[in-house]
C-alpha cells in the first residue's frame, strides 16, 4: 500500500475549466480536419474527450463518518497520481505518456495511450479537507474524506430593553 499526496484547494473550478479548454481546442482541430463542414459539433467534442481524458470508474460511499472514494487507476505509479480536495470535492488527476522505444522490439498492437486521467467527485456533504487521506493499492486509489461536523449558528441572546 502506498500513500498518495493530497493537496488542499479552495476550488476545483480552474481545474475543470482548464480541462474543458483543452478538450475544446482538440474538438476544434477535429472540426477543421472535417473541412469545417457544419454539423457534428457534439461528435467532435466527444471524440476529443475520448482522446484526451480517461475517466476512471469510481465508487463513492459513506462509512463510519467519512466519504470513501475508490477509483480504478491500474497501471499508474502511485507517485504520479495527484489528489486535490476542497471542502466539497475531490479531483483525481494524472498525466500519462506512453512511448515505445525501438530497442523494445516491434509493437504489433497496443491499446496503451498517452492521455490524462481527470475525475472530479462532488461529495454529498461538507468534508474536513485538512484530514483527507489517500492510499493506492492493487490499482485502486482510495480517498478517505472525514465528514465535517455540522456548523451550528450562534444563538442570539434576547436583548432586554
Amino acid at each position: 500500500m502506498s500513500h498518495v499526496k493530497v493537496t488542499r484547494k479552495d476550488s476545483i473550478v480552474d481545474d475543470v475549466e482548464q480541462m474543458q479548454q483543452h478538450v475544446a481546442r482538440r474538438a476544434y482541430e477535429l472540426f477543421e480536419q472535417r473541412g469545417s463542414a457544419p454539423g457534428g459539433p457534439w461528435a467532435d467534442w466527444f471524440a476529443a474527450e475520448r482522446e484526451i481524458v480517461r475517466r476512471p470508474a469510481i465508487e463513492l460511499r459513506e462509512e463510519h463518518g467519512a466519504y470513501l472514494v475508490s477509483a480504478s487507476v491500474a497501471g499508474i505509479a502511485p507517485e504520479d497520481v495527484h489528489v486535490e480536495v476542497t471542502p466539497e470535492d475531490v479531483v483525481i488527476k494524472e498525466e500519462t505518456e506512453r512511448i515505445h522505444a525501438s530497442k523494445d522490439g516491434r509493437v504489433h498492437q497496443s491499446e496503451f495511450r498517452t492521455g490524462r486521467i481527470f475525475r472530479s467527485v462532488h461529495f454529498p456533504g461538507a468534508i474536513d479537507a485538512a484530514s483527507v487521506q489517500a492510499e493506492y493499492r492493487n490499482g485502486v486509489l482510495t480517498v478517505k474524506a472525514p465528514i465535517a461536523p455540522p456548523i451550528r449558528a450562534a444563538r442570539r441572546q434576547p436583548q432586554v430593553a
